[in-house]
């Protein structure tokens, strides 16, 4: 086990928008682990800020949507390697997020370069992160 200098928390809080057979999905950019791996709007809490308020401000911040009514949609889960090494551990609460269809604007310098809308039989082959395959129901799906 690490010591407890390499080990961090991480909170964030995450999108589920939907258009009707659609999940807006973004995608890493080279500023992370994951780039080019797609995932929920969304990322981590500012301290104090409340959950509700930091994931309708992480959406606007990576597709330029305005969010309304977030409703907490579950949480998840994940024990990884940061960039500089030792263990981070994730926790993402998901929350259901109601959006206008307005045009997507992708965010300048930050951890996601794109942003579109996803038919939910196309995320699993386009490389979607685990959690959110867990989010959409999708991770037992062939």
């Amino acid at each position: 086990m690490a010591d407890d200098e390499d080990q961090h928390w991480r909170v964030g809080a995450y999108a589920i928008c939907r258009r009707r057979d659609e999940v807006l999905l973004v995608r890493a950019s080279s500023r992370t682990t994951v780039e080019g791996r797609w995932f929920l709007p969304g990322g981590g809490l500012e301290f104090g800020e409340a959950p509700q308020d930091a994931v309708l401000r992480e959406l606007h911040e990576e597709t330029g949507l305005a969010g309304r009514s977030p409703r907490l949609a579950g949480v998840t889960s994940d024990l990884h390697t940061g960039r500089r090494g030792g263990a981070i551990f994730v926790i993402r609460l998901l929350f259901d997020v109601d959006v206008d269809d307005d045009e997507l604007v992708f965010e300048d310098e930050g951890t996601s370069d794109a942003a579109r809308w996803v038919p939910l039989h196309e995320v699993r082959a386009l490389g979607a992160l685990p959690y959110v395959l867990d989010a959409l129901g999708l991770a037992s799906a062939k």
